[in-house]
């Protein structure tokens, strides 16, 4: 076996209470395209801003235009061996929380228990009204859209009703950074998968936690500017090397 790898099974042995940060990168292999990379998201289209949305109702028909139009890969993807090893880990408990950055919902579909997922980004999956914060499912916007050409408003109080996720311009969610915080202070071990680590505030967690005493571990595809101050960086495929770390 890989020597890194065989050095991560040691610490992940030799840890009670591991912290695990998720990027894009870990969904790249269930067929969900990552935001930043040659292929990303956003170098085939500018992300909707969040005040945008909220100030024009053209924006808003656009938002969801973009979402409804074709298929949703998202929607449609399932967890990979990578989601399925952090799963493992999380049922041999072994890590406390799952911090992501991602939308996916991919977590939750590997099985991981809610309370243990800090959604930092987000959800794309269902919707929320803006004021009262009730839940809408996709599906049911979808056909008053597609059929009416439909901005969905919420039956509630009127208020305007998006993705519940985190967008550009919008303020990161206040209970679920302060979750993420509580929990990378608390951890001996952290390990940061398929981030690039450029995003911040979500990606000062890794720092925090080497800073508090944690080891630090990064394994992504592309070298970050953390590797420097990491305890072990493995520059590998994240599927392969999780299942191996905890098989």
């Amino acid at each position: 076996m890989d020597e890194e790898i065989i050095t991560l099974r040691q610490m992940l042995k030799s840890s009670a209470k591991v912290v695990v940060f998720t990027g894009a990168g870990i969904s790249t292999e269930s067929g969900i395209p990552d935001f930043r990379g040659p292929n990303g998201i956003w170098n085939k289209m500018t992300p909707i801003d969040f005040n945008d949305f909220v100030r024009s109702e053209d924006v808003r028909r656009e938002s969801w235009h973009r979402k409804f139009s074709g298929s949703d890969k998202m929607a449609n993807a399932e967890p990979n061996a990578g989601h399925i090893a952090l799963n493992h880990l999380v049922q041999l408990g072994k890590v406390t929380h799952i911090i992501t950055q991602n939308v996916d919902g991919l977590h939750h579909k590997s099985g991981v228990p809610e309370e243990q997922i800090i959604e930092l980004h987000g959800n794309a999956n269902y919707a929320t009204c803006l004021d009262c914060g009730h839940r809408y499912e996709l599906e049911d916007l979808r056909q008053a859209f597609l059929t009416d050409d439909e901005i969905p408003y919420c039956d509630r109080c009127e208020g305007i009703v998006k993705t519940a996720t985190i967008s550009f311009g919008q303020a990161m969610p206040e209970k679920e950074m302060q979750r993420a915080e509580a929990a990378t202070f608390a951890c001996d071990m952290f390990i940061a998968i398929g981030s690039s680590l450029v995003v911040y505030p979500a990606a000062g967690f890794p720092r925090m936690a080497k800073q508090n005493g944690a080891t630090l571990v990064i394994l992504n595809n592309e070298p970050t500017d953390l590797d420097p101050v990491a305890d072990l960086v493995l520059h590998k495929q994240i599927g392969p090397t999780l299942s191996a770390a905890v098989d």
